[in-house]
């Protein structure tokens, strides 16, 4: 069979599940990675590896194996100086070697907007002990938010108020970091009145921006998002000239999720992840293009057309609250059965749980975000995870 291009995915989560589709419509072959047996991208890509890409021979191994046109990252916790080995050896790594590595660790990437561009950040600090924790905390005063330099999806995050609280910040952090660098970043807490993901698009056709996404996190973790976020105009196109300066900087092509803090028409950089972000999961319904539409094209220097987009849309979370290897979805008729707006769903066929684990999303697509909000958060409600024994 012709493919159009062969793409290692190290990664599997319901990111690279969303995202192995959109390129194999595009004619691509996809080999999904990751660290257990019957993760999400793996279900639907046309092969796989099971192994732990912190392991640098078996990641080199695997590279040599299977002789990518492409080598698309999807989580934080890899070997990334075999990634920069095989780029100079002529590979492809998405965007580039340089934004993974950079963008892998909190603190490199902060030192690239706070440092070397400039940007607007928060008061911080990092720390690899206790002790330094302690300082941290002194600088940028409580309340302050400690989580690892490599973590995903908010593990490991934690916001302090009292200075008793920092010891098991401290402890939180290091037990649910990836990768195995014991270091945190101490960060001063911004009082923003919202929060963003900007996702950007850097591809042959320049540097282009979907709406802004609006999130709501708890435990570090994104519950909710919701497409287009209210933003003046201000404010957008200050957060716009900040991802630009960021995503130029780093290279290569691909989307990119920029987060910020925005206070009145303040606009602070928080983070950015190399890839489609977990808040743009409501670009499913949002948009024509979804970040992982966007994200294949981008990679294979194909066009990528203003996005368009499809109404006001949120997403809403469906978590585990136990550890099961047996156990089923149910009430996606009830999910889907909306008396208003219009409602779709991904579950994500895991094949464990655990507390917080994120097992599916709910989208709503509706006259106005307020009312997307409630249908999804309905929606999701209405579904159950039913464990066995």
């Amino acid at each position: 069979m012709a493919f159009t291009a062969k793409i290692l995915l190290l990664g599997s989560g319901e990111l690279g599940r969303e995202f192995v589709i959109s390129a194999k419509r595009l004619g691509c072959e996809v080999i999904a990675c990751d660290s257990y047996a019957g993760a999400p991208a793996m279900q639907v890509a046309d092969g796989f590896e099971i192994f732990s890409m912190l392991d640098a021979e078996l990641l080199r191994a695997a590279i040599e194996r299977h002789q990518p046109d492409y080598i698309v990252p999807e989580i934080e916790a890899i070997r990334t100086e075999v990634l920069a080995d095989v780029e100079a050896q002529g590979r492809t790594v998405v965007p580039s070697a340089r934004a993974t590595i950079m963008t892998m660790n909190r603190d490199r990437i902060r030192e690239v907007a706070a440092v070397e561009l400039g940007l607007r950040t928060s008061r911080y600090r990092y720390a690899e002990t206790l002790e330094e924790v302690l300082a941290g905390a002194e600088h940028t005063g409580l309340p302050c938010v400690i989580k690892p330099v490599m973590s995903s999806s908010g593990k490991g995050q934690s916001t302090v108020r009292s200075p008793d609280e920092l010891e098991r910040a401290w402890n939180y952090a290091v037990a649910n970091m990836r990768g195995d660098r014991s270091r945190v970043i101490v960060e001063e807490f911004v009082d923003f009145d919202y929060e963003i993901t900007l996702l950007t698009v850097r591809s042959r056709d320049g540097v282009s921006f979907c709406p802004p996404i609006g999130h709501r996190q708890e435990r570090g973790d994104y519950q909710e998002s919701w497409q287009p976020a209210p933003m003046t105009g201000h404010a957008l196109a200050a957060a716009q000239d900040m991802a630009r300066a960021v995503v130029d900087n780093l290279g290569g092509y691909g989307i990119f999720g920029v987060e910020f803090f925005v206070k009145g028409e303040d606009v602070i950089f928080s983070e950015l992840s190399p890839r489609p972000h977990d808040t743009g999961m409501v670009t499913l319904i949002s948009q024509d293009l979804s970040e992982f539409d966007l994200h294949a094209r981008a990679i294979l220097g194909l066009p990528v057309p203003e996005v368009q987009a499809r109404g006001a849309s949120a997403s809403a979370v469906l978590l585990a609250d136990r550890e099961s290897a047996d156990f089923r979805v149910e009430g996606l008729a009830d999910a889907l059965a909306a008396q208003e707006g219009h409602v779709d769903l991904r579950i994500f066929a895991k094949p464990t749980t655990r507390p917080y684990r994120r097992m599916g999303v709910t989208l709503a697509l509706a006259n106005d975000t307020d009312s997307a909000r409630r249908i999804a958060a309905d929606a999701a409600a209405k579904l159950r995870i039913i464990y066995e024994g």
